[in-house]
């Protein structure tokens, strides 16, 4: 799998993220705005998920349709990933 500088900046952007929400804690903020950026994290995680599993889909597809090879197996591997990591 080849991952791309976009989904290589998601993950800086997440990491950015949990250092800023560690100096909040650091600095005793308000619990609200903790669970909030946590939240924020969360869901910036699960957006990069599916588009790692997504990308790796479609490369995997292409690569079994060039070799005559059943997507189906593919796609059911993809969509356990996907509810797995939920």
């Amino acid at each position: 799998m080849d991952y791309n500088d976009q989904m290589k900046n998601r993950v800086k952007r997440i990491e950015g993220q949990l250092r800023g929400i560690l100096k909040m804690m650091e600095e005793h903020k308000d619990c609200k705005e903790v669970i909030t950026q946590l939240s924020a994290a969360r869901t910036a995680i699960d957006r990069t998920i599916g588009v790692v599993v997504s990308s790796n889909l479609v490369s995997c597809v292409r690569n079994a349709e060039d070799n005559g090879q059943s997507t189906e197996e593919l796609v059911v591997e993809a969509v356990n990933l996907l509810v797995k990591s939920r």
